[in-house]
């Protein structure tokens, strides 16, 4: 009997161009699962000329994106430039269930209502790292609705409860004995059903959307496709060089900030922090952070580069022009100086305490911090610092200043 034998898929030739393709997927990313199929992914692409589909879900479940969120983005953008299809996947549907990743408690679901008004604004942030033209957006909904409970109860059994209990978050919380909705147990089966509904070659995400990512593989597979690889990025450390950038821990720089905070901000990282950024956020090469690392070890100032990184930074999410600017704001405090672009604000009540002025210039959220930076001698009136915590101010126009970064011109009448 003659022996049946199983197609082999054809080997596509590994190119020069395949491999620097292959390169830029794996700069400064964690994981990239399994290689010898993305590397024949690439090859294919490049002989066929048939773009990859590389899938990036989020869900909406904050209107701003900060630039955490763009270590991910950064990476599409290097993938769009390679010539593939990015698909920007928002996940109006998963955010009624609810991300259970890295977290210990459950947590309720967004609203139809919330979801809209965060999703609005979330493209129009991510066009200022992604290129528009090589971006299709998507919405969830449009196949998870279709589904319906048939649909539902046929997807989740293509997988088992003990493999959703090797997750690591929900084997904490059963451990300790946390509740585990059940419903939660559907999130990453819809994550991976996208993948499904999409068509992916691709997925990318942050290094606790693993147990999600591979979901979506295994389901590929257990529809007759061609199982998707998946990339992991680094979660980025905030400003305090500790917790990852969240909102929630205010260590975060927002995209849409203006660009001399921005700009302040990333100057106010660590030296040794900042050499992580270079490798997640700047579209530098490579070969020229490490000859500019091999420099500051040498001796240059580590500010110098810092610069160069938080030009590049406020330059992507306003100008070229508004990044020197920013820079020329920042000098300028630094020698004591006062920016151009502080809020004017006009008060009645003279004389005024000088605690009441400050919060109702918005230096100050209260009083009693209005008392800890007068005694700390963090608050200045024209230049002046001030010691006296009784002092009352008399009518006129003056420049009241809170910390390095606080400024408000006030008209007292």
């Amino acid at each position: 009997m003659s022996e049946i034998r199983t197609p082999v898929a054809p080997v596509f030739p590994v190119t020069d161009r395949v491999r620097e393709a292959f390169a830029v997927s794996k700069r400064a990313c964690d994981e990239l699962l399994p290689e010898a199929d993305w590397l024949q992914k690439l090859a294919k692409s490049e002989a066929t000329g048939v773009p990859l589909r590389i899938k990036l879900g989020l869900d909406p479940t904050a209107p701003d994106i900060h630039l955490g969120h763009t270590v991910v983005l950064n990476k599409l953008r290097q993938l769009q430039d390679l010539g593939h299809q990015v698909i920007f996947l928002i996940g109006d549907f998963t955010s009624m269930i609810g991300d259970p990743s890295g977290r210990n408690a459950t947590r309720p679901p967004l609203t139809q209502e919330q979801i809209k008004a965060n999703a609005e604004t979330y493209y129009a942030q991510a066009s200022l790292v992604l290129d528009p033209a090589k971006t299709e957006i998507r919405y969830n909904s449009e196949w998870s609705d279709p589904l319906g409970a048939r649909g539902m109860i046929q997807l989740a059994a293509k997988y088992t409860v003990a493999r959703m209990m090797e997750r690591d978050d929900f084997t904490k919380r059963f451990a300790a004995q946390t509740p585990i909705s059940v419903h939660e147990f559907l999130y990453p089966l819809m994550q991976g059903y996208d993948s499904v509904a999409l068509k992916s070659d691709i997925e990318l995400g942050g290094t606790d959307q693993k147990f999600n990512l591979l979901m979506g593989r295994h389901l590929q597979q257990e529809f007759g496709q061609e199982p998707q690889c998946i990339l992991t990025m680094p979660l980025l450390e905030g400003l305090d060089g500790i917790e990852k950038m969240s909102k929630s821990k205010n260590n975060y720089i927002g995209i849409s900030e203006p660009a001399n905070s921005m700009f302040a901000k990333v100057l106010s990282i660590s030296d040794v922090l900042m050499w992580k950024w270079f490798a997640l956020l700047s579209f530098r090469s490579e070969a020229e952070i490490a000859a500019l690392k091999v420099e500051v070890e040498a001796g240059r100032n580590p500010k110098e580069a810092k610069v160069l990184l938080a030009k590049e930074i406020t330059a992507r999410f306003h100008s070229a022009e508004a990044a020197e600017a920013a820079e020329a704001d920042f000098n300028n405090r630094a020698r004591g100086g006062i920016p151009d672009d502080i809020p004017e604000v006009a008060l009645s009540g003279a004389p005024l305490g000088v605690g009441a002025m400050l919060k109702a210039a918005g230096l100050v959220a209260s009083g009693g911090e209005a008392t800890r930076m007068i005694e700390q001698g963090g608050v200045k009136i024209d230049g002046v610092t001030i010691s006296d915590k009784a002092l009352k101010l008399q009518a006129g126009s003056f420049v009241a200043q809170v910390g390095k970064r606080k400024f408000a011109r006030v008209e007292l009448s």
